[in-house]
């Protein structure tokens, strides 16, 4: 009888594992492979698609934002401050974690920048890393880990007391810690209707999702799923994107549903884009890649 029930339960694993990988499977384009759209680069990071669908990406060592248009053609938009993970705000500004200086930057169109956050409490940020603005009030969560690079200037070691994660307030004005208890926070991401959060702890090697309050303060603190993400992204399902060897899909349950495989070292970070918002764009190493799918970024 034991063995009857433990070939069953191994049977209907199986099933399940069938039905979840079919599932994740439904939300690619049939016969879509990922395609290498452009390469040559130290290390890309910080896709983000401007209301166009043209996809914004960084080569973060050599401070350089290139542009990939909807028409499938590769442009540079300038140098800020080496910037790393970005976002759109309300207004049509490119946010940008811009590393060199331990910053927040707003980017015009016109290439011309100002500086949102250079310090908290008196001293030097860790080194902004990824950046999600929230759709209905403008207000800016920003992860700030410690990865110690090169080509600082400053005393190399960590000055603030921790890594935490960050809000800064619509009026961009006010800056407030929102999560202090992360090992090494890194991707974030929130949902469309700016209730919900999700920020991946890569110190950890875990994924959180948060409730967000009226007044930008976190409540509700899960963990997501067992895996920590550099850059993530989120679609019109409620899926949610991690990066790492390979980009790894999770629904909104926390379910993995599905695994896509990319031929380099490592995933850095990812985002929808493209005319339709159906195309996924991944950065990763020397290279930028697109993957075709049925369903969509939102904007």
């Amino acid at each position: 009888m034991k063995k009857v029930t433990l070939i069953f339960s191994l049977l209907l694993v199986t099933i399940l594992f069938i039905a979840n990988a079919q599932k994740g499977q439904n939300i690619v384009v049939e016969g879509a492979k990922v395609e290498k759209l452009a390469d040559g680069f130290s290390f890309t990071e910080g896709p983000i698609a401007d209301k166009h669908g043209n996809v914004y990406f960084t080569d973060q060592p050599n401070d350089k934002v290139f542009i990939w248009s909807i028409d499938g053609k590769l442009t540079e938009f300038g140098s800020f401050g080496r910037a790393n993970g970005m976002y759109f705000d309300l207004d049509g500004r490119l946010i940008a974690c811009a590393d060199m200086d331990n910053e927040l930057w707003s980017i015009g169109m016109d290439g011309r920048h100002i500086v949102l956050v250079k310090e908290f409490e008196g001293k030097k940020l860790n080194g902004p890393n990824d950046v999600w603005v929230h759709p209905k009030n403008g207000g800016i969560y920003f992860t700030d880990p410690f990865f110690r690079r090169n080509y600082w200037t400053r005393d190399p070691v960590m000055q603030q007391e921790g890594q935490y994660v960050y809000y800064l307030n619509p009026d961009r004005k006010t800056v407030v810690k929102v999560e202090t208890n992360l090992k090494q926070p890194n991707g974030i991401v929130g949902t469309p209707d700016g209730k919900k959060l999700y920020i991946a702890d890569m110190g950890d090697s875990k994924t959180y999702v948060y409730d967000i309050r009226p007044d930008g303060t976190l409540a509700n603190k899960k963990l997501f799923c067992e895996m920590g993400s550099d850059g993530m992204t989120i679609d019109n399902k409620g899926n949610i994107y991690l990066t790492g060897r390979d980009v790894t899909v999770f629904n909104s349950k926390g379910k993995q549903i599905l695994t896509i495989p990319v031929e380099s070292r490592r995933t850095a970070n990812v985002c929808f884009g493209g005319k339709d918002m159906h195309t996924l764009f991944i950065t990763a190493t020397e290279s930028l890649y697109a993957l075709k799918m049925k369903v969509k970024g939102v904007k």
